[in-house]
């Protein structure tokens, strides 16, 4: 099992969520499952509704895209 940073994550997420990117698209294109992305999406939803930190990063990180 791969281990992701972190940041990763949260810009794969960002590609998917802001740039409207497929699942299957950066499956292929990264190498990663997309079920993984599909995990970290719902997991960053959830944080960004209980945590102001997370939301922020996330908002820094669309503005670098």
């Amino acid at each position: 099992s791969q281990n992701y940073e972190p940041e990763f994550k949260k810009e794969i997420i960002c590609l998917h969520l802001e740039e409207s990117r497929s699942l299957k698209g950066l499956a292929s294109e990264y190498g990663i499952p997309k079920a993984s992305i599909s995990v970290w999406t719902e997991q960053f939803r959830v944080e960004c509704q209980t945590n102001e930190e997370d939301k922020a990063e996330y908002d820094y990180m669309k503005k670098k895209l």
